[in-house]
């Protein structure tokens, strides 16, 4: 199946950056794709091997689902990569002049649209875009 490609460029350095994409006190905060949905809880052991546990629900509780990877690669400041439920991500981070890009390349799941899932991963990047210009 062919790989879904996103990103953002955002007004920060990537040590910055990098710090609120993977520190779990800071996941919690931007981690949803609208505002009728949240991000209750997240553990990161940012190392080969090491878990990526993040809890996403509706702030109504209607619905949620816990996300779990393991860490098969990861670059300080440069990239990482993980796989969950036999699919892979990979973020990567680029100084670009005074910003800095973040591009997540993944392997869609089957039972949503191509479509849909492309929206909901940009949406909660987008999301993380404005946390980073914010904080």
């Amino acid at each position: 199946m062919e790989k879904i490609k996103i990103h953002t460029v955002i007004k920060s350095d990537i040590k910055k950056v990098w710090e609120l994409y993977t520190d779990p006190k800071h996941i919690v905060n931007w981690n949803f794709a609208s505002e009728d949905w949240c991000c209750p809880n997240a553990e990161n052991n940012l190392e080969v091997g090491g878990v990526y546990n993040v809890r996403m629900e509706a702030k109504d509780k209607s619905f949620g689902f816990d996300m779990k990877g393991i860490y098969t690669e990861v670059v300080p400041f440069n990239y990482f990569e993980y796989e969950f439920a036999k699919r892979s991500v990979r973020v990567d981070f680029t100084e670009i002049e005074d910003s800095t890009k973040v591009e997540i390349v993944f392997v869609p799941e089957t039972e949503n649209s191509i479509d849909m899932q492309k929206a909901g991963w940009q949406s909660i990047l987008n999301n993380f875009k404005i946390y980073v210009e914010n904080n």
